[in-house]
């Protein structure tokens, strides 16, 4: 971040205001502040509403902020977890501010359960940030997984395409810049292309921003997906950072999300049937379990 942006960040960190309204200790102390994400994006916390306390509040229908003891809250947000009740977690919300590659983005989108508005560059000019990966996230494609990598690049070939990686944002932001200006390299007078067309000469490693407003329930959905073992790892690093906020926001939420989602399994009515035989102590195959060879690798992954 630019010192200009980090004094905005402390200055508005260095505020407090009088609320009567619900608040979360450890949300407070994430507000404002930019956690680094890859080279050059950041996840912050512009706004909040809502707790551990408003979850069990809502789901009771009740005028006050829960049960005197913790763990009848702790209880019931569990039972809601287990068992899909996903409108209590609908009464937390969160409003993020986020730097990312566009790239990330249009994989971020998909969620399209929140509210988004982005960077324009129809008005603005981009800056000249582009995401480069370290070397070690360089992979050439999984034999088996075909949106997936397989093993690293070494060498040689790496250091191309790292090369061509630098080479190639470079020019093409020469290009952007020289397309908008008013005069030539050479200080001649030009009429300079509109923004809203020479921003597709881009490419989709530059950095955008955006503010993403969303409810818990939506946040819980995202995570589960993005902070999975085989999201891809550009856009599992923003979840692993959204996670340790959340974390500190709703605790005994998180707690249950990581038990029934994030480290929880669901079984097809054949995995179930085929987990009941193997207890039984009967040999079963992948030919004999009625599953295709991509499920029965998915199925063995959960009970190994």
């Amino acid at each position: 971040m630019t010192p200009e942006q980090q004094a905005e960040i402390d200055a508005q960190r260095a505020q407090t205001h009088t609320t009567r309204r619900a608040t979360a200790p450890g949300m407070e102390a994430h507000l404002y502040t930019a956690y680094p994400v890859l080279d050059h994006g950041f996840v912050r916390v512009i706004d909040y509403m809502g707790d551990d306390a408003a979850i069990c509040q809502a789901a009771r229908v009740s005028y006050g902020r829960g049960t005197k003891a913790v763990s009848n809250d702790e209880g019931l947000i569990r039972y809601l977890m287990r068992h899909w009740h996903s409108t209590p977690f609908e009464m937390c919300e969160v409003k993020l501010h986020v730097k990312l590659p566009v790239f990330v983005a249009r994989q971020w989108i998909r969620h399209r359960t929140a509210n988004v508005n982005e960077y324009s560059a129809r008005y603005s000019i981009l800056d000249r940030e582009f995401y480069i990966p370290e070397p070690s996230a360089l992979a050439a494609q999984s034999q088996v997984n075909n949106q997936g990598r397989g093993a690293a690049l070494e060498g040689q070939e790496a250091a191309r395409v790292l090369d061509w990686l630098r080479e190639d944002s470079d020019r093409a932001y020469d290009h952007y810049e020289a397309m908008i200006a008013t005069q030539t390299a050479s200080g001649n007078p030009q009429q300079g292309l509109a923004r809203e067309l020479a921003r597709m000469n881009l490419p989709a490693n530059i950095y955008t921003q955006w503010y993403w407003k969303v409810d818990l329930h939506n946040l819980f959905h995202f995570l589960r997906l993005r902070a999975d073992s085989h999201a891809q790892m550009e856009i599992r690093v923003y979840a692993d950072a959204l996670c340790r906020i959340v974390a500190d926001w709703v605790p005994l939420a998180y707690a249950a999300f990581e038990d029934y989602r994030l480290g929880g399994a669901s079984l097809s009515a054949k995995g179930v049937e085929c987990l009941r035989r193997m207890l039984a102590g009967e040999e079963v195959t992948q030919e004999s379990s009625g599953m295709s060879k991509g499920e029965w690798r998915e199925f063995m992954g959960v009970v190994e």
